[in-house]
């Protein structure tokens, strides 16, 4: 019935159609039974035996957020397989890509691992921080900078931000965040660079 009255509104005037498309879609609720599920949908078909396992990260948005140039940093490559492979399969590639997949898992979890490992206090104040103050990284960087120098000593891995312009200073190597809440005072330490204490002493 409802397709019927569909095919009749184009001959009709504005005002007509106005009063015939509001009684129609009222019929049509109406007539409508409509129905929410609230289950939540478990695909239990096994995976393949040719895919490996991998247990998930298992770290919320914060500590993702504060590893995350950590774990771009060790898991490059991982990320370039992942990321070709999705493109050489286009609509396919969350199926077709499941061994690239759970190597990047698996290499951001040690990435994950080894931070807490060796610079947990750290890192819990970085991400903690981050947690606080809505994800927004320059009202952490004190915090970010103790936690780059703590990585970069025990794990060689350095905080780059890609595709930075070479003529100016990095975002989180500035020592006055225009944008933060609070003020980076003389007590919160100074911006971590890789060799820059090394070539002072």
């Amino acid at each position: 019935m409802f397709t019927r009255q569909l095919t009749f509104l184009p001959l009709l005037w504005s005002s007509q159609r106005m009063q015939l498309s509001s009684i129609t879609a009222d019929n049509w609720l109406t007539n409508q039974s409509i129905r929410f599920s609230q289950q939540v949908l478990i695909d239990t078909t096994p995976l393949p035996a040719d895919i490996p396992a991998v247990k998930e990260v298992g770290a919320s948005s914060a500590p993702l957020l504060s590893a995350s140039f950590f774990i771009g940093a060790r898991c490059r490559d991982y990320n370039d397989d992942y990321m070709q492979c999705k493109n050489e399969n286009p609509g396919r590639g969350e199926l077709e890509c499941l061994k690239e997949g759970r190597r990047v898992t698996r290499c951001a979890s040690s990435v994950i691992k080894d931070i807490n490992t060796h610079c947990l206090a750290e890192f819990r104040k970085h991400w903690e921080c981050l947690d606080d103050r809505n994800h927004q990284l320059w009202q952490c960087r004190p915090a970010e900078w103790k936690l780059n120098k703590c990585v970069y000593d025990n794990l060689k891995l350095e905080k780059k931000i890609p595709d930075q312009p070479t003529n100016s200073t990095p975002v989180h190597l500035r020592p006055k965040q225009i944008f933060a809440d609070v003020r980076i005072g003389p007590g919160d330490g100074k911006p971590f660079v890789p060799g820059q204490e090394d070539a002072q002493q």
